[in-house]
C-alpha cells in the first residue's frame, strides 16, 4: 500500500479544478495524493485539518503527511513534485517570478468562481448550509 503524502483540497464544482485534478491523477502514478472534494456534500472539515468549506473555496488548501496545512502555489509546487513534474512549478519559486506568480494566483483564485460561472462563495455557502465556516 501507497503512504498519502498529500491530501489536496480541491472543488470538485469548478470545471478547471476537475481538469487538474483529473491530469494529476493520471500521473500519480504512486497513488502518493488524496483528492478530496471540498464540493461534495460529504466533505467533513474535521477531517481534512479543520479547513472549513469557505475557507477552502477561498484558494486551494492541501496536507502534507507531517499534518503541516500549505496554500495556493506551494500546493501546485508540492503535488506536481510528487507526480515527478516539479520542474513545471519550480519557477514559482524563484525570487522574482515567485512574488508575481503569487499575485496572479491570488487573483486567480478572488476571480475563480465568476469566471467559471458559478454562484458566489456566499451563495454557494448558503445553499449548503453553511454560514459561518
Amino acid at each position: 500500500m501507497t503512504e498519502i503524502k498529500l491530501i489536496l483540497l480541491f472543488d470538485g464544482g469548478c470545471p478547471l479544478c476537475r481538469k487538474e485534478v483529473s491530469f494529476l491523477r493520471s500521473q500519480d502514478r504512486l497513488g502518493s495524493i488524496l483528492f478530496v472534494d471540498i464540493d461534495s456534500s460529504a466533505y467533513d472539515p474535521e477531517l481534512y485539518g479543520g479547513i472549513g468549506y469557505r475557507e477552502a473555496m477561498g484558494t486551494i488548501h492541501a496536507i502534507t503527511s507531517t499534518g503541516e496545512v500549505i496554500k495556493d502555489l506551494k500546493v501546485f509546487r508540492e503535488a506536481y513534485r510528487l507526480v515527478g513534474l516539479g520542474w513545471v512549478y519550480a519557477p514559482t519559486s524563484w525570487p522574482v517570478l515567485g512574488s508575481l506568480a503569487d499575485r496572479l494566483y491570488r487573483l486567480w483564485a478572488v476571480m475563480r468562481l465568476p469566471l467559471t460561472r458559478r454562484p458566489s462563495v456566499d451563495q454557494l455557502c448558503r445553499s449548503r448550509g453553511h454560514f459561518d465556516s
